[in-house]
């Protein structure tokens, strides 16, 4: 009996180890697009999808399908933050200023933009570390630009998804994180 009494315990120990283990995206500190010292704890009980987003991507048409999704659901409590990134094929390569310019001008986007950061290799932001590191509970390497992640209204990431997801076949599971309390 005492043997499964320390088991019991000794398991209790580590579950609590694993879900305190999981990354906290909400509490790294982070810039804006416009320099100043922000982090997504500025968005307290919203349900986030961030994305590493690129200006001569490819995927770049898709930030239509997430301005629609922001404008869709923000009253809701979505927030889309998008953090360009030039890791992959140099398709970032302007500065702050001028992403802003191209995401307003071009495709009137309205949600959050964040300085330019490294997701992968030697200087990863310590958000994607989070993101993608071994706690997270979809580790592994983003491959390309507009990688997109899921963070319920409680900081935990729900889901990941590539580069090739249209933002408007996430609305299920958005909707679902938005309806969960």
């Amino acid at each position: 009996m005492k043997t499964m009494k320390l088991l019991f315990g000794l398991l209790l120990v580590g579950l609590a180890s694993v879900h305190a283990a999981e990354p906290d995206v909400r509490s790294i500190p982070l810039k804006d697009i416009d320099g100043k010292d922000t982090s997504l704890g500025a968005y307290p009980g919203k349900v986030l999808l961030i994305v590493n987003v690129a200006s001569q991507c490819g995927y770049t048409g898709q930030y239509s399908g997430l301005e629609a999704l922001y404008r869709k659901y923000k009253d809701r409590g979505l927030v889309v933050a998008g953090f360009p990134c030039n890791d992959f094929g140099a398709q970032e390569p302007g500065t702050s200023d001028e992403i802003k310019q191209f995401c307003s001008s071009r495709y009137e986007v309205s949600f959050p933009l964040f300085e330019k950061i490294h997701v992968v290799g030697a200087e990863q932001h310590p958000l994607y570390a989070a993101l993608t590191g071994p706690q997270s509970p979809v580790p592994g390497p983003v491959k390309w630009n507009f990688g997109k992640f899921l963070v319920g209204r409680d900081g935990k990431i729900l889901k990941r998804y590539g580069s090739g997801a249209e933002p408007s076949e996430l609305a299920a599971e958005i909707e679902a994180a938005l309806a969960a309390k």
